[in-house]
């Protein structure tokens, strides 16, 4: 179907016109929608009802069914993982053996990174879990929040085995010159704010340092006002119903078996596509069959972990399905319609136009992926959803290097757009790891909106240095070694001027 609107400037009008529906809506799924009923449209000429089938073929044609199954199977083990009382197991355990705030806020951040299968689950277990051991050592509840949400998705966004590391790689074209997999492996080390808002929970969490307004939450805490303000919607929460006989392994066990089962099969597949290494084996597997089998795997797994020593009933494992094929309903309602705006995008032939539109001068490319990158912050930050923003943003960017042209460069604008999604997700009020974070900590949801963005504020703008950086030099260790020796040296004069000014005070007390 030929109309005026395909391989020109219009293919650009439904991808932009979602990005100033969310930012000016500040909802995804319906700026979503209208952005791949307006491509409908330019692509069948503005007849109605060309339009109208057209909008559900290329639904239709752009379904990836292996992530669908893979996230609602994953959901199932995140609802079996909470119902097992493994979670409440591991925190009885690692009360006895932390004696430190230190250790506290070092085993938090630790059960943070364990946890990357997703970062719902993430939010939720780690809160659940740590948070009478942070009480005990009087860690504010928004210094908790802090790093329940600095340890969720940073750390799913650079982990292969993860649904987002899935949906990432359903959203690469094929005409890109890489595997969707390939991609996202290679993005990890540019994945720039991801790596420094590690980087950054692991020193304050080392050196106790603090700042801004989190210092004040940690003075309060210390005096024995965990919450400064807020404290009584907490005060007659109820308990989830766990089972009392999980162990630590109920937890560990199930984690281990989807990690190295989705390891294995991916390298299982690399050698069946013809691999002779193991590097090879990973950079050409079929990453959707093999964390669909891994999932699979772990479900049954569990099913013989737990049955048999009736810590859940045979009908409780089964409705864990249905509970946590519902867990998953926003996350697939943000990817199928992800799917069909790009694959509205290649109707429209925006890779084309896009190409032919940078390729002609490649001095300006340098910056392209920190403008990639602010622009995917303040999208993120506006719509609350990270996923939302890289479905639109990362077709843009590979197709501004089309056919394998500057893979390098195609790499760093990917993650670039990766990184500045999680950061606007990280900071913004309404992301639902925002608000799961604030419920998992017991936190009030503005005193943690507040403490964690002066935080994450540092970061994001030393990823812009970073990004312009990594589009001069093109060479992953230099990027990242620089940024990180930045943000290193940002945070100890920091401390420094921080403990001055405090010894200031007392002495002119």
């Amino acid at each position: 179907m030929e109309t005026m609107f395909i391989g020109t400037w219009w293919a650009l009008v439904p991808p932009l016109l979602a990005i100033i529906l969310a930012l000016v809506t500040k909802e995804v799924y319906s700026s979503l929608f209208i952005g791949v009923a307006a491509g409908a449209l330019l692509y069948t000429g503005f007849r109605p009802w060309d339009s109208f089938v057209a909008f559900f073929d290329i639904m239709k044609n752009s379904i990836n069914l292996n992530i669908l199954i893979f996230d609602v199977l994953l959901g199932m083990i995140i609802v079996l993982l909470s119902k097992s009382g493994g979670s409440a197991a591991y925190g009885n355990w690692a009360g006895k053996k932390i004696k430190s705030k230190r250790s506290a806020l070092l085993a938090t951040t630790g059960l943070g990174i364990l946890i990357f299968v997703d970062d719902y689950f993430n939010c939720l277990t780690v809160g659940s879990v740590m948070r009478p051991v942070t009480d005990r050592y009087k860690v504010s509840r928004a210094k908790l929040a802090y790093i329940i949400d600095a340890t969720a998705a940073p750390v799913c966004i650079i982990a292969p085995v993860s649904s987002w590391a899935a949906a990432v790689n359903s959203y690469v074209p094929t005409d890109a010159g890489i595997s969707g997999f390939q991609l996202f492996l290679r993005t990890i080390p540019y994945n720039l704010y991801a790596i420094l808002t590690i980087a950054m929970v692991l020193y304050i969490s080392i050196t106790g340092f603090d700042f801004g307004l989190m210092k004040k939450h940690e003075e309060n805490a210390a005096k024995g006002d965990l919450f400064t303000s807020g404290a009584e919607e907490f005060e007659q929460v109820k308990k989830e119903e766990i089972s009392p006989k999980g162990r630590v392994t109920d937890l560990i066990l199930p984690v281990l078996v989807l990690i190295f089962s989705a390891i294995g099969a991916m390298i299982y597949t690399g050698f069946l596509g013809g691999a002779t290494d193991i590097v090879a084996a990973f950079a050409n597997c079929d990453a959707e069959t093999s964390l669909i089998f891994a999932t699979l795997l772990t479900v049954f797994f569990m099913l013989a972990l737990y049955i048999p020593r009736r810590i859940i009933t045979f009908k409780s494992y089964m409705d864990s399905l249905v509970e946590g094929f519902k867990m998953m309903i926003p996350a697939v309602t943000i990817l199928v319609f992800a799917w069909t705006l790009k694959g509205m995008g290649d109707a429209l032939q925006i890779g084309d136009f896009v190409g032919n539109l940078v390729k002609s001068d490649t001095s300006a490319s340098v910056i392209i992926p920190a403008i990639m990158y602010v622009i995917a912050v303040f999208l993120s930050f506006s719509t609350g959803t990270s996923w939302g923003t890289f479905a639109i943003l990362v077709p843009i960017a590979t197709a501004m290097f089309p056919g394998g042209n500057n893979l390098e460069m195609m790499i760093i604008s990917v993650a670039a757009v990766l990184a500045g999604a999680v950061c606007g997700d990280h900071v913004s009020p309404i992301s639902d790891t925002t608000v799961m974070s604030s419920a998992g900590a017991q936190s009030n949801h503005i005193n943690h909106v507040t403490t964690q963005m002066q935080y994450a504020a540092i970061v994001a703008v030393i990823c812009i240095l970073g990004y312009i950086i990594a589009g001069l030099v093109q060479i992953w260790w230099i990027a990242l070694g620089l940024s990180l020796a930045i943000l290193f040296v940002v945070l100890t004069f920091m401390r420094k001027y921080v403990e001055g000014k405090t010894k200031k005070v007392e002495l002119d007390d």
